[in-house]
């Protein structure tokens, strides 16, 4: 999907050791990973699990879609996240380069 019109990314964090998945929702994945990357808000949830690893991303155009989708992954097992994960990354490369291209 071109990242040049409006879109929201569902994503998924993890930390250097991926033992702890956070999922997210953001209309500007870029700036969030990189608020994430350098805990802008030290006092959350990321910054206080070190989760600075963009393991993977969905984009939407449709705002309703992307919070369905967010609360769809929010409710998987940690096993089934990570299939999910793999399905796209399989060695859980940070891939957050890849979305500034």
């Amino acid at each position: 999907m071109p990242r040049f019109s409006k879109t929201y990314s569902v994503y998924i964090m993890t930390n250097k050791y991926d033992k702890v998945l956070y999922v997210g929702i953001s209309s500007n994945l870029a700036g969030r990973v990189y608020d994430h990357k350098n805990k802008t808000f030290p006092k959350s949830f990321t910054a206080s699990y070190n989760l600075n690893k963009l393991v993977y991303f969905e984009d939407y155009y449709d705002v309703h879609q992307a919070i369905a989708r967010e609360k769809q992954i929010k409710g998987l097992l940690r096993k089934k996240k990570i299939e999910l994960i793999k399905s796209m990354n399989p060695n859980f490369e940070d891939l957050y380069e890849q979305i500034l291209q």
